[in-house]
């Protein structure tokens, strides 16, 4: 392309996943299954979450909007990838481009946080356990949820704030080489390899704010979990142990998931990027993690499960 085509770009070519029709319907098929799943267990949750008295503490809270978050992100770059397997014309506008990337950035960046929040709320229920009781009931209720209403909206800003960075950074380059973007969604690695600007900027900006969040996320759940397990350590009731391992390790299991899946697409050098990989990858963490979060909560979590029953059961009756 010459000067005037790549100032005149107005839309990108998204080559998905595969070119192959048997596989583009398989494909196609499985990622139905799984986005309804997405949306009938993301949405349960929250309304879950909503409407049963006992899961209004700060831990459902956190949790119905880590839902909300799965939910956004992977509707807005599932959908696109459904669409994308059933027509031709895989084109997607420059505008749109960025509008897909800002919402994924936003609310991937939201969930992020979001998890480390809930790390510390997990700390508090099991190393003051009385102290987490009282703060539940009584006046100190309204300043407590006033201050968990706050830190949901601060991972939202912090969010909103660092995505809106990497788009105006990433689509104020020049892609005059190619349109093609070899993805099935509009992020920054494909983006950056695709753009026949100099990139050096881009990557310091992208390690260094994604490697604030992450990074402090990370070191808050390492934190809070380090004085869980002294905690549990400590307790005298193989019973009470149990019980507190049982509590973290759906928390946990989805950090290990979320954290270690961004940590092997945005921090490596670019010179180690392979596309079908990094398809691979993304995959995981913007349609299996959304899936997999409600469902660790759901199926290892007493409470909810109880919340559900009830649900169901009322459902029955009132039917």
């Amino acid at each position: 392309m010459d000067g005037e085509n790549c100032t005149s770009l107005k839309k990108f070519l998204l080559l998905g996943i595969s070119s192959s029709l048997v596989i583009k319907v398989t494909l196609f098929t499985t990622f139905l299954v799984v986005y309804i799943i997405i949306l009938i267990a993301n949405l349960g949750m929250i309304v879950l979450v909503r409407t049963d008295p006992q899961l209004h503490t700060p831990m459902y809270f956190f949790l119905s909007h880590l839902s909300f978050s799965d939910l956004c992100y992977s509707t807005a770059i599932g959908s696109r990838m459904l669409v994308g397997f059933l027509i031709k014309n895989k084109s997607i506008f420059f505008s749109g481009c960025a509008l897909q990337f800002l919402i994924f950035c936003t609310f991937a960046d939201s969930e992020c946080l979001l998890l480390a929040v809930m790390a510390y709320d997990r700390y508090m229920a099991i190393s003051n356990p009385l102290l987490y009781t009282v703060k539940m009931s009584g006046k100190v209720c309204s300043l407590l949820m006033a201050g968990v209403y706050g830190l949901v909206v601060i991972a939202y800003i912090v969010g909103l704030v660092d995505s809106a960075v990497h788009t105006c950074c990433t689509f104020r380059l020049s892609f005059c080489n190619s349109n093609i973007i070899n993805h099935f969604f509009c992020d920054i690695p494909p983006l950056l390899a695709l753009s026949s600007s100099d990139t050096s900027i881009n990557e310091i900006v992208m390690f260094t704010f994604i490697g604030c969040i992450v990074g402090t996320s990370i070191i808050t759940v390492f934190l809070s979990y380090s004085y869980i397990i002294a905690t549990i350590l400590r307790m005298i009731s193989t019973e009470a142990r149990h019980k507190a391992f049982s509590t973290c390790a759906s928390h946990l299991t989805a950090v290990a998931i979320f954290h270690g899946t961004l940590l092997f697409m945005y921090f490596r050098p670019s010179s180690s990027y392979s596309m079908d990989t990094d398809k691979t990858a993304s995959v995981f963490y913007t349609v299996v993690i959304p899936m997999l979060n409600p469902l660790i909560y759901s199926l290892r979590n007493k409470d909810v499960k109880g919340a559900l029953k009830k649900a169901i059961s009322t459902k029955l009756c009132s039917g």
